[in-house]
């Protein structure tokens, strides 16, 4: 029996700032950015946006898109690594925001949980959904990757910014990709990036002494969330590099294939945290698999055979047929976190229909990262009806409709300076209030749909 995505669906922020405006505000050659990452623009969250309203969007929309009755709807899983509270989940938020149109408790029987491990939190929720199909192969899942990577100000990560959510409809015989069940893992607990309670002693920060009760707090100390990560770029780099090639090592052994699997699969589908950081990595893996070729490459260390390769025709030839397809849109959208790898699958399917590919019983390459950190190897195989699937699905053109913001507005977005938002909510979910004062409800978020 086949299991794996049956329909999918998308939404985006729809401001964005050009990369050049960042570029010239913080004094980097644009072609850099431009030529160098692949990078052109950065989807940014409105105010009345968050990473509740982007999945209830995307949720709603593949709804609406299958004419799925809630009650055909067993459970929705949520990859996130941007959560809005310690304790409620995003699908939480997510199911009650559909209730909203479809009725109370119309979901009332639908199964909801967020998964988190940094960017590969929604690999993870997509693999347990196909294992609960393969148990139960009546039944449907929504799988959905809702993030938003958000960087210091002035930081080396601010380029790599970006918001979006991609919702995935799992079933048997599903009309788009079915999954392989060998699954490739490799994990070791590190601190390449992460998110961390910061604290701060009452004393030190608000010269209050005796630690008198404020805003609720009767301990010594103030805990501060930041949405911004901590992070060592380089060693996250190699951290990344490290964990595919394991995982990709382990997939070949619990799949019992031999040679080079790569060459196997149509596509290559990766975590981009910027737009070329496949490109970058899988050269990792192609020099592994490609040893001869690698040590015929000019150069004095193992570094500098690597960089050669990377210009290799033999090798941007994998760059070009593989994994430039998955890249379109990255350029168009900046780092999603969750989202990433799947937006990059949307945008090869949607390249290929665009080009009229004859896509079926191809396979598709997954190589799966998440700080902190592990990394997923495993394979799908392309369905026959994939076209008329992704034929309902307006990715490139949602991207060109993008609406630019200057670079004023991005740093008061950022700061969350701004109190009003900068479009108007239009058939969509939105933010509409934040309690402050009921204290059995204080930071409770209330959401509309316009």
């Amino acid at each position: 029996m086949k299991v794996g995505i049956d329909s999918i669906a998308f939404d985006i922020p729809r401001l964005h700032l050009p990369i050049t405006a960042l570029a010239e505000n913080r004094n980097i050659e644009a072609e850099k950015l431009i030529k160098g990452l692949g990078l052109h623009k950065m989807s940014f969250l409105d105010v009345h946006q968050d990473v509740v309203t982007m999945a209830s969007n995307a949720a709603l929309k593949l709804i609406q898109q299958e004419n799925l009755n809630p009650s055909e709807i067993n459970r929705i899983y949520v990859g996130t690594e941007s959560g809005i509270d310690s304790s409620k989940p995003v699908a939480s938020f997510v199911l009650s925001n559909l209730e909203m149109l479809f009725g109370k408790a119309s979901f009332r029987n639908c199964d909801v949980v967020d998964l988190t491990f940094a960017c590969i939190g929604a690999i993870d929720a997509l693999q347990n959904c196909l294992d609960y199909i393969r148990l139960n192969p009546t039944k449907k899942a929504i799988v959905i990757a809702s993030d938003n990577a958000k960087y210091d100000l002035n930081s080396t990560g601010e380029y790599t910014q970006g918001a979006g959510s991609i919702a995935m409809l799992i079933s048997s015989n599903p009309r788009i990709l079915s999954f392989s069940n060998e699954v490739g893992v490799a994990a070791e607990g590190v601190f390449d990036f992460f998110k961390p309670r910061r604290y701060f002693s009452k004393e030190e920060t608000l010269q209050l002494e005796n630690n008198p009760e404020w805003n609720g707090v009767l301990e010594s100390e103030i805990a501060i969330y930041k949405e911004q990560p901590v992070f060592d770029g380089q060693y996250s780099n190699q951290c990344y590099i490290n964990r595919i090639c394991e995982a990709y090592e382990h997939y070949k052994s619990e799949s019992n294939q031999t040679g080079k699997v790569y060459e196997n699969w149509t596509n290559i589908l990766m975590h981009l945290p910027y737009c070329f950081q496949g490109r970058r990595t899988f050269i990792e893996i192609f020099a592994k698999e490609n040893p001869e070729l690698l040590e015929n490459q000019l150069g004095e260390t193992n570094k500098d055979k690597i960089k050669a390769l990377t210009k290799s025709p033999e090798y941007l030839a994998i760059v070009n047929e593989k994994i430039y397809p998955s890249e379109i849109a990255s350029g168009q959208v900046g780092n999603i976190y969750t989202g990433s790898i799947f937006l990059g699958l949307l945008s090869t399917l949607c390249h290929h229909f665009r080009e009229k590919s004859n896509l079926t019983n191809a396979k598709f390459g997954f190589v799966a990262y998440g700080s902190g950190s592990k990394s997923k190897v495993f394979e799908a195989e392309v369905s026959e009806k994939w076209q008329n699937q992704i034929e309902k699905v307006t990715l490139f053109e949602t991207l060109e409709n993008s609406t630019a913001i200057d670079f004023i507005t991005y740093e008061r977005l950022h700061k969350k300076e701004l109190k009003q938002s900068v479009g108007t909510p239009k058939n969509e979910f939105y933010l509409h209030s934040i309690e402050k004062e009921n204290p059995v409800l204080v930071g409770a978020r209330y959401y509309k749909y316009s």
